[in-house]
């Protein structure tokens, strides 16, 4: 993966999350404020707007530059917490140019990890980390595996979706939704439909890259010597 693979999967977070905003907006409104299809939305188109303004950057800077513009842009939880996963996973990528399966998993681990010092949640909690868990760990098991980054990614976009439906049956016990206790049982969790949205968005932006760069070397190979 590249700037250009980066800057693909951040565009696909930013359009699915505009197509889902509603969705996630009726998932809040039953068990918190209301606005998280709004906050993610608003969050991510102006991120879509510095990176597009931000001709060269490594994909480490561009994860970084998302993290300050989403603490900088969306209040409540959700900036600091989606701000701090792009954040560490900016610092995991360092200043390569590019990078493979191995360091994008310790970007998604350095992710889990900062939004759990920030948030304080634990699998089962009924938060993002439900959906960001799972997901980390089926994308580390199948490199384990001999697994390539498309299968990896892939493996991790169903463990994540997985992950956000089994938040359904579970009673919050972190954010506003841990104030109406048992009433909260029965409510898909929001930030974990979020973070589910990420990871296809990710699976996505891989195979598209791959094809992409197949076909650029297909022309290459027609019209050269």
């Amino acid at each position: 993966m590249d700037a250009a693979c980066v800057r693909l999967w951040l565009g696909e977070v930013a359009a699915r999350l505009e197509a889902e905003r509603d969705f996630l907006t009726q998932l809040d409104a039953a068990i918190g404020d209301a606005d998280h299809g709004v906050n993610m939305h608003r969050g991510f188109t102006a991120v879509m707007a510095r990176i597009g303004a931000v001709e060269e950057a490594t994909p480490g800077q561009l994860m970084k530059l998302a993290g300050r513009t989403f603490v900088s842009t969306v209040g409540g939880a959700a900036g600091p917490l989606y701000g701090t996963a792009f954040l560490q996973a900016g610092e995991a990528l360092g200043d390569h140019e590019r990078f493979g399966p191995r360091l994008l998993g310790e970007a998604l681990r350095a992710s889990l990890e900062g939004v759990q010092r920030v948030g304080a949640a634990s699998v089962g909690d009924k938060t993002m980390v439900d959906a960001l868990t799972p997901a980390l760990g089926a994308f580390e098991l199948e490199l384990r595996m001999g697994g390539s980054l498309e299968t990896a990614a892939s493996g991790a976009r169903e463990a994540a979706a997985e992950g956000m439906r089994a938040t359904i049956p579970l009673q919050a016990r972190k954010g506003r939704a841990s104030y109406l206790g048992p009433r909260s049982v029965g409510h898909q969790d929001p930030g974990a439909t979020s973070t589910a949205l990420m990871f296809a968005a990710l699976a996505h932006a891989v195979v598209a890259d791959r094809s992409q760069r197949f076909a650029a070397g297909a022309r290459r190979r027609v019209s050269g010597p």
